[in-house]
Order: structure tokens, then sequence, then C-alpha cells
């Protein structure tokens, strides 16, 4: 479906010097008087372009629309991978050909990685206006498949699609509209994972009312940067937690020490003392304010 300019290029100027060297894989289906091509399409735009007299074809039976996508599949696991929304496209038909949604499964049958079939699946989640988005023929106005397999985990978190004006369309568009013009810092798909860490942040700390007002003024509000996400309060129970995990290490650490092994070593009881010492004045000082 996706034909860049620059590889074309270049297989066509191998084919004027030496030919087409593989034969174009093509079948005719029944009652067809053309033969549809399985592989090779490439190759045939080329040769249409120099005018080729003939093209070598290796002619096969008709296969089934599994049998189809399954060999395109196994050939183009030896050669240039597809784009991503194409293979997504693909993969959908074989999973509703076959019932089959198990992610193991249908990467054994087509030859992907596993990671690759659950990419594609969140693709396929998206409405079509979406996915069109990601086959335009020019690459300069194709949107990168990452765009939307990142966002993806921003409109399915458990928090954002539960939030009184959630609206997934509106929301695909809005930041669809930020990333393409680079507004509120939004430069690089992977600064999606900041704002699905200020969402996790929150809802750790019980934060979800306040981070629903800020979020959607974010959404809005094109001047506001990714850092206007941040709650102070989700801040500090965000550092509370890292606290949390030292003092853990550090339990653990000194429950394994025997003191009658260590009784020369003076820097070590002189640290832990400070330690206790700091440790003390901090809970009374936090005791104070409690009271």
């Amino acid at each position: 479906m996706l034909f860049d300019p620059l590889p074309m290029k270049v297989l066509e100027e191998s084919i004027a010097k030496v030919g087409i060297l593989v034969p174009i894989t093509v079948f005719k289906a029944k009652g067809d008087e053309q033969f549809t091509i399985l592989d090779g399409q490439r190759r045939w735009i080329c040769a249409q372009r120099l005018k080729l007299p003939t093209v070598p074809i290796n002619k096969i039976g008709e296969p089934s629309t599994t049998q189809n996508i399954v060999v395109m599949f196994q050939i183009h696991r030896l050669r240039e991978d597809w784009e991503l929304m194409p293979t997504a496209l693909k993969l959908g038909v074989l999973m509703k050909e076959l019932e089959e949604r198990r992610d193991r499964h249908l990467a054994e049958l087509t030859g992907l990685d596993v990671a690759v079939v659950v990419r594609c699946k969140k693709l396929l989640w998206y409405p079509k206006k979406f996915q069109d988005l990601m086959l335009f023929a020019d690459p300069h106005q194709r949107i990168k498949a990452d765009f939307f397999i990142e966002l993806y985990a921003i409109l399915t978190d458990r928090v954002v699609s539960k939030l009184p004006w959630f609206d997934r369309d509106e929301l695909i568009e809005r930041f669809l509209h930020k990333y393409q013009n680079k507004l509120s810092e939004l430069k690089s798909v992977t600064d999606f994972r900041k704002i699905k860490q200020f969402i996790t942040v929150a809802r750790r700390a019980g934060q979800i009312k306040e981070f629903s007002k800020k979020f959607r003024e974010f959404v809005y509000n094109d001047s506001l940067s990714i850092g206007f996400l941040e709650i102070g309060v989700a801040v500090i129970h965000r550092e509370a937690e890292k606290f949390v995990k030292t003092i853990d290490r550090m339990h653990h650490d000194l429950q394994k020490i025997e003191p009658s092994n260590f009784l020369g070593e003076t820097r070590l009881w002189d640290g832990l003392e400070r330690l206790f010492e700091l440790i003390r004045r901090k809970l009374a000082a936090a005791d104070r304010r409690i009271r």
C-alpha cells in the first residue's frame, strides 16, 4: 500500500541494469482473466515505468484469503518489513477470518514478533479515519504509527477513559493538532510517556479530581506545557515512595549485619549514630506538626 520514493528509485535503477531477477508470484482468481499479484508489486510498478515488454512470473493456484495473507507475511519476514499500519490491516483480516485474537498464536502464524502483534492490535483499536492518516502515500504527510501507539496508553488509561468529559475522537484530534504543530512542548511521541507518568502519580496520590481539571485545561490550551500536569501533592507522594524504597533496602541490609563482626569499623557505627539522630529529629518534628 505504501511505496516510498527512495526505495522505489533504487529498485527501478537495479531493474533497469539487470532486469527482474526474482519472478513475480501471481495467481488467477476463479472467473478472472487477469493475474493477481501475490508477491512483487514493487517490481511490477518498476517494470511498467521502464516499459519492459515482459515480466517473469511464477504462477500458483488461487489461495484462500487466509493462505494469501499468511504467505505475504512469510515473504515479507524474509525481506523488507511492511509499514505497521498496512501490517495491522492484514492482521485484522486474518483475525476475523480465523476468529483468533491470541497474541502468541497470531505471532506463530504470521512470523511476526509478539510485540509487533500487540502494537498492530493497538492500531486496529482506532477508527478508520485515524488509521487512514498512517496510509498517506507521501511519507512527509503520513502520521507515524508510533504516535498512535504511544497515545493509546493515555486514551485507554482507566483514569482518563472514565473522566466525565472524555471524548476519544476529540482527544485524538487535539493531540494530533498539538503534535503536528509542536505545541505544548509535545515534540516527540515519547512525550506521551511523561503524561502517562503524571496520570499514574496522580492516581496513586488520590488526586484524580485535581488532575482531571488540569488535564482538560492542558488539552484545550496550546500554551500550556506538559509540566503543567504535575500536581504538587502527587510530586510529594512520589518522593515519599522513593524514600520508602530506600528505607526498605536499608532495613534489609542492616538486618544482615552481625555487630560482633564489625566492632572495629568505627565509621560504620558513627554513621549509624548520625543517621539515628537525624531520624529521631525528623520523627519528632513530624509528631509536633501532627499534634
